[in-house]
Order: C-alpha cells, then sequence, then structure tokens
C-alpha cells in the first residue's frame, strides 16, 4: 500500500501523491507563492524525507503563479555573514532537491522570476504553461541571486543572456523560455500539472540505479575534463549493467517482453 505523504505538509506546503508520483505544492496564492524561510526549510525536508516507495517528484503551485520569488518580508537587514549563511540556506535546501534520490519535474505558470526561477532551476524537467514569465529582478531591487542561479543558469543559457536579464530587468515569456532552455515542454493553459506528472510517472518507472546516475553522475560527467568523463561513464555503466533490475529489464527486452520506444 503507497504511504501517506500528508504527514510532510505544512500550511504553504501540500504534499499529496499519485501512485509512484510525489506531489508538493506551494500553497501561498496570496503571496504569489513567494518563499519565505519556512517553505525552502520545508522543501528541503520533504525532498529527503520521501518513502521509498516514492519514485518521482512534481513541484506544483496552487494559484496563478508557481513563485515570484523571495519574500520580501523576509529580506531583513543582514550583516554580511548572516547574508552567507542565509544564501547557503538556500543552496543546501535546493542541492537537496538537485541531487536527492528521485527525479524532480517542475510545473510553471504565471511568474517564475528571482528565486522562484531558481528553485524551478533545481528540478530535472521543466513544465511551463503559455502563461509562464521569467525574470531575475534583483538588479532593479539592489541584490544579487542568491539561491544558486548564478551557477545553474548560465549553465542553460549563458553568462550573457543571464547578465541581460539582471542588467535590464528583461522578461522572457514561456515560448522564449523554451527557445533558451528555461523549460522542456509549453503546455496550453491549465495542462501544465497533468503532463509535469505524466512526464515524472514515466521517469517513475526507470530502474532506480539508471535515474540515480542521470542525477549524479551525468551533471558531473558533463562538467569533469574529457579523460575523467570518459573514466566516469565507463565506472557507471559496468556498475548499472551489473544491477539485477538491470539484467531483469534486459531479458524483458531480449524476450520480446518489454515495451518498444515509444513518443
Amino acid at each position: 500500500m503507497a504511504e501517506d505523504l500528508s504527514g510532510l505538509s505544512t500550511e504553504s506546503l501540500v504534499v499529496t501523491r499519485r501512485d509512484a508520483v510525489a506531489i508538493v505544492t506551494l500553497n501561498r496564492p496570496h503571496k504569489r507563492n513567494a518563499l519565505d524561510d519556512g517553505m525552502v526549510l520545508g522543501l528541503e525536508r520533504i525532498a529527503r524525507g520521501l518513502p521509498d516507495d516514492v519514485r518521482a517528484l512534481v513541484i506544483a503551485a496552487e494559484g496563478p503563479h508557481f513563485c515570484a520569488g523571495l519574500d520580501l518580508a523576509e529580506l531583513t537587514e543582514r550583516d554580511a555573514p548572516a547574508g552567507m549563511l542565509h544564501s547557503r540556506m538556500w543552496h543546501r535546501a535546493f542541492h537537496e532537491i538537485e541531487f536527492g534520490r528521485v527525479p524532480v519535474v517542475a510545473a510553471l505558470k504565471g511568474a517564475v522570476i528571482g528565486g522562484g526561477l531558481e528553485l524551478a532551476l533545481s528540478a530535472h524537467l521543466r513544465v511551463a504553461e503559455t502563461s509562464a514569465f521569467y525574470a531575475l529582478p534583483e538588479g532593479q531591487r539592489g541584490i544579487f541571486v542568491g539561491g544558486g542561479a548564478s551557477v545553474r543558469l548560465p549553465r542553460l543559457i549563458g553568462v550573457s543572456r543571464m547578465r541581460d536579464m539582471m542588467l535590464t530587468g528583461r522578461v522572457h515569456d514561456a515560448e522564449s523560455g523554451e527557445r533558451l532552455g528555461l523549460s522542456h515542454y509549453v503546455m496550453p493553459p491549465g495542462e501544465g500539472l497533468e503532463r509535469a506528472i505524466a512526464l515524472a510517472a514515466r521517469a517513475a518507472e526507470n530502474a532506480p540505479l539508471t535515474n540515480y546516475a542521470l542525477i549524479h553522475a551525468l551533471p558531473r560527467i558533463a562538467e569533469a575534463d574529457p579523460a575523467t568523463g570518459y573514466l566516469t561513464e565507463a565506472l557507471m555503466t559496468a556498475v548499472a549493467q551489473s544491477d539485477a533490475e538491470a539484467k531483469r529489464r534486459l531479458a524483458d527486452f531480449l524476450e520480446g517482453r518489454a515495451k518498444k520506444v515509444r513518443e
């Protein structure tokens, strides 16, 4: 029997499940789902505390907006050490999402700005409804990104495009965001969440060790020098092929029991 995940929920983060997929919903629509410290720490706790029978995670949002970034009520005056530790707390939480046990899909709509974009970037797949728009308004507010955008975003769109967003306040819509790589899929209004859940369910069908390799090994291989990358790939291949689940799936394919490649 699938484990009930309601114990992971809070007022601002509602956790449900559909079969092997857990769904955490940002639940502050009156604040455009702006993130306070409790929500960030809650996301970390949820990502770390998923039961073993959960094989994928979807991050969704209540209301018309995914996340408008840091709740400005949290932007209190801090000295340099306190500011650094606050940023590192966000880094730790989003690292738990990006480098956790399961694939993560973000269902985006409306505002995906500032810290909301940083949260989205920690997911492995992003599905955007046509209402989605992306921005990094920190430059206009006299601050700098602190939730990992300066590391993750240039890897997706390049330094020059991120600099443009911060220098000028440029806003990208859903279509230009997909072209840049901010999302992988664009869906009509109201269809993003179901598409995200379907993608998560498909990823959940993969062998757990393969998903682990895609989450943990692939990004490190991509950042390594070629010789290190090739060696790491070979080692990961050997480990994956030795897994009992991999052997079973390969036997199913060779004996005609496995599904063919599908669209």
